[in-house]
């Protein structure tokens, strides 16, 4: 009978047939890096985009627009190359938005930031 060995440390297992590591310590180990590669660059994209929301909260506070300049975005920590969907007016104006947060550039280093109506409906 082939002995069967711990996935996450090489230590032979003892116990059930199906059993593939040596205890919990192992199979939570073996499982959090087998996820933790494929989920770097994503979870890399989400902590962009999760600060992008914050600054853009922040920038805002209790107002419902505000113009600020494109240096103030960029000093607070905003990556204009990355936001989760724009909005596109009748008027041909494109909004960039994080989430309920967004800005519509207005030319000449200047941004209005906006905060979208929020709809139970997603």
């Amino acid at each position: 009978m082939k002995k069967r060995m711990c996935l996450a440390c090489g230590e032979p297992v003892v116990g059930r047939s199906d059993k593939r590591y040596c205890d919990d310590g192992c199979r939570n180990a073996y499982n959090n890096n087998r996820n933790s590669v494929p989920n770097r660059f994503v979870r890399k994209i989400n902590d962009i985009l999760k600060r992008n929301r914050r600054v853009l909260s922040e920038i805002l506070g209790n107002e419902k627009m505000q113009k600020v300049s494109r240096e103030m975005l960029l000093s607070k920590g905003l990556d204009f190359d990355f936001y989760t969907s724009q909005l596109t007016t009748a008027k041909g104006q494109i909004y960039f938005f994080v989430y309920e947060y967004g800005y519509l550039p207005l030319g000449g280093e200047r941004f209005l930031v906006v905060r979208q109506k929020i709809t139970e409906k997603i």
